[in-house]
């Protein structure tokens, strides 16, 4: 092996382009030429790349979002589109790929490999729902950003004694509104995983108040309902005034954490080391902080499930 590809698809996530430093440097360290590809699978099709060097990745661990940007393709999910993104790896004498991003990337990779080329997948989304690893690249950061976002609205919260209502990203997956609504103290998470009906939400802010408490939290999952439209159940139901935040892409940007960093580093060198062991079809991942190898067919097919104890934690505590 010579030399190998590096691409970033599908949402962009704080630490991409640790992840990318990581992959260049560790694949130069052991005498590799590393080529980026931008835009992603759609960039593969029409070609556009170029060798990195050094200092191609110099000054961007601290940054967020990729360098190499991303993009969706409609045309890679063609048997047409995939025999053109082979044929530029080829011209390019790329002899595999690693492939930086979520479920849909890795479904891209796996189709290259079952067509003969070797990738191999680097968990990146904020979204935290990849099976296989216990965290993915960025989610830290993004709740962090969430968190920020929180305790901010609570003083104001707090000031009008009011109830607020924050709407977090996740897509399906509830761990970004499960680990803010613990860390900022939430009165209620709604959660794909675990779904509370509006009687539950109305009871407890109702026992808070029967103790003298005047204002609420609640955090809600894009995946499970949306803020607006809790809203309106709590004022019809309950005649509950609220007012809504929905943070939105604010959660993909922003510096990432000294934790999305060093996982980002950590799992691009291990990428780099599987391709050069002859390994592919997997995903690198982290469980109990230690780096683990998952096969990506099976990432693909497993369910990621939200931690239960943390559910229940979160219940017990919010009383």
């Amino acid at each position: 092996m010579k030399r190998i590809g590096v691409l970033t698809s599908g949402g962009d996530a704080p630490g991409m382009n640790a992840a990318i430093r990581a992959v260049v440097r560790k694949g130069i360290y052991h005498g590799l030429e590393v080529y980026g590809i931008y835009q992603g699978y759609a960039g593969l099709i029409e070609g556009k790349m170029e060798k990195l060097e050094l200092g191609s990745v110099g000054d961007i661990i601290h940054r967020g979002g990729t360098m190499l940007y991303s993009a969706r393709c409609e045309a890679f999910k063609t048997e047409e589109g995939r025999k053109q993104a082979i044929e530029q790896l080829k011209k390019h004498e790329i002899d595999a790929l690693v492939v930086i991003g979520g479920d849909g990337s890795f479904r891209g990779a796996l189709k290259l490999c079952e067509e003969g080329f070797p990738a191999v997948g680097v968990p990146g989304t904020i979204d935290n729902d990849i099976p296989g690893t216990d965290f993915t690249i960025g989610f830290d950061t993004a709740l962090n950003t969430i968190i920020d976002a929180i305790d901010k609205i609570r003083d104001t919260a707090t000031s009008h004694e009011r109830t607020f209502i924050i709407e977090v990203m996740g897509r399906d997956a509830g761990d970004l509104a499960l680990w803010s609504g613990l860390a900022g103290g939430a009165e209620s998470i709604l959660i794909p995983e675990s779904p509370q009906d509006i009687d539950q939400i109305i009871e407890r802010i109702e026992q808070g108040r029967a103790r003298g408490k005047r204002h609420s939290i609640i955090i809600v999952a894009e995946g499970v309902s949306t803020a607006g439209d809790v809203a309106r159940r709590l004022k019809e139901k309950a005649s509950i005034e609220t007012r809504v935040t929905v943070l939105g892409h604010i959660q993909r940007g922003g510096q990432p954490t000294a934790f999305d960093r060093v996982l980002a580093s950590r799992l691009g060198a291990k990428a780099v080391d599987l391709l050069l062991n002859g390994e592919s079809g997997k995903m690198v991942g982290i469980r109990n902080n230690q780096i683990v190898v998952n096969d990506i067919r099976d990432v693909l097919t497993d369910r990621h499930n939200v931690e239960e104890s943390l559910v229940q934690l979160a219940r017990e505590l919010s009383i």
